[in-house]
């Protein structure tokens, strides 16, 4: 019976000890990912130089290629990892991030832009976004966080207020340096494939003609929890940021935006 009860105590110890580990491994990881936010926020945010010294344009005859502070930036977290294809930020919020795009939709769910495995993962493009020619929608990933990092700040477009406070979206390229206005904004979840007439916005990448182009505008905007007074129209580049919410089983939410031209 001794032997017993020291068997179990050495178990029970070994459990207590495990969990300590899983936790501090836990709160660790949440931690981190604050830190990288603010990383993120500060490096992003600091001094603009708005152009790029005049001696590195091109001159003359030839358009000449303006990079905002944001681009070169951006360009520097490319030399870390080349999967890096953007930054997106939506002002006074927690989202200020770089985007990553990978050869499929898994590896970037767990994993941070230097591809260390992280539970917070990254922002990351569908992989079957094409850059050239662009698609229609780019569809972004993220997690919603405990600790309100990654896209976890997208819930507070539930309500119509935040929404007039923060009606834009910043997405910058090696091209462009670009904003994005707020369409729509809705719950939504992951249908089962027998599930007929439903909006799967996910399954949007790039609309084979205009009316498949109009019918998703449609539908999200049907699907919006309020009115935002902007549309888009056949032609418009669109984002779509989705994250998951917890109002049904496989939930999400949803923000569409169309691109702002000159």
């Amino acid at each position: 019976m001794k032997k017993i009860r020291i068997a179990i105590y050495i178990v029970l110890i070994i459990l207590i000890l495990a969990s300590i580990f899983f936790i501090f491994k836990y709160y660790y990881a949440l931690y981190y990912a604050k830190k990288e936010n603010e990383f993120f926020r500060n490096y992003s945010n600091s001094e603009d130089l708005a152009l790029i010294p005049e001696e590195n344009l091109i001159q003359e005859d030839v358009v000449q290629e303006v990079k905002t502070d944001r681009m070169l930036k951006l360009e520097e977290f490319q030399n870390v990892n080349p999967d890096v294809v953007a930054w997106i930020e939506i002002e006074n919020t927690n989202i200020n991030y770089p985007v990553l795009q990978g050869n499929d939709n898994d590896f970037y769910m767990n994993h941070n832009y230097k591809k260390v495995s992280s539970m917070n993962g990254s922002i990351f493009l569908d992989k079957d976004y094409s850059w050239n020619p662009p698609s229609s929608n780019l569809l972004l990933y993220g997690h919603n966080m405990k600790n309100k990092t990654m896209f976890q700040n997208l819930l507070n477009y539930k309500s119509k207020k935040y929404y007039n406070e923060h009606p834009s979206i910043r997405f910058t390229t090696n091209t462009e340096d670009a904003n994005y206005e707020i369409i729509s904004a809705f719950e939504s979840r992951l249908y089962y494939k027998s599930e007929k007439n439903v909006f799967r916005y996910y399954y949007f990448i790039n609309a084979s003609n205009e009316s498949e182009y109009n019918n998703f505008v449609e539908n999200a905007k049907k699907a919006s929890l309020y009115d935002t007074g902007k549309t888009a129209v056949y032609g418009d580049q669109l984002l779509t940021l989705s994250t998951c919410a917890y109002h049904v089983k496989d939930g999400r939410f949803v923000v569409v935006a169309r691109k702002e031209y000159k």
